[in-house]
């Protein structure tokens, strides 16, 4: 078993500001850079018969190519935040693209997560108490107007998650071209 998602990669001039903002924000457990990414559609732990029965599924899929920008920060986990991101500019391709990997992943028995799409890339991890949850909501609040370089996305990855001292180790395996 391998546990599986469908992602685009973040080239390494927009990892660079991510890190810039990492270090503005009280993160406990940082993502490493090298672990950005925008997840499209978790697939969780899957058999390898499946995984290319996906690969063949996604190498069908035929976007054109578009560009992306992260605008901003935010939270998940409402009063009791787990998660902090950084958000990217509303884009229809994107859009697309995660719906159309949405339908080619359920054609081959993989249903799609139930929550909804919110294209973000994971900054780091949190678990604070009431006082360290109001100071990282203002760190975050006054990451709003963060921006990093727009960047061309030409291809998309079928990814893997393994556990590793410090956190996971996300390995593309796929690389799937669009236009």
């Amino acid at each position: 078993m391998i546990r599986a998602f469908v992602a685009l990669a973040v080239p390494p001039p927009v990892g660079d500001s991510l890190a810039r903002l990492q270090t503005g924000l009280p993160l406990p457990r940082p993502v490493a850079q090298e672990g950005f990414h925008l997840t499209l559609s978790f697939l969780g732990e899957q058999p390898e018969d499946l995984l290319a029965e996906a690969h063949h599924a996604l190498a069908a899929i035929r976007v054109p190519g578009f560009a992306l920008e992260v605008a901003g920060a935010g939270l998940f986990g409402g009063d009791r935040p787990h998660t902090v991101f950084a958000a990217l500019a509303p884009s229809a391709p994107l859009a697309a693209l995660q719906a159309k990997v949405d339908v080619a992943l359920r054609r081959i028995g993989v249903a799609p997560q139930a929550r909804r799409f919110t294209p973000h890339v994971t900054l780091g991890r949190v678990r604070p108490n009431r006082a360290e949850a109001a100071r990282l909501a203002a760190a975050v609040v006054d990451a709003a107007a963060f921006r990093a370089p727009p960047w061309p996305v030409d291809g998309f990855g079928l990814w893997r998650s393994d556990p590793a001292p410090g956190g996971r180790v996300y390995t593309e395996m796929m690389r799937y071209p669009l236009g």
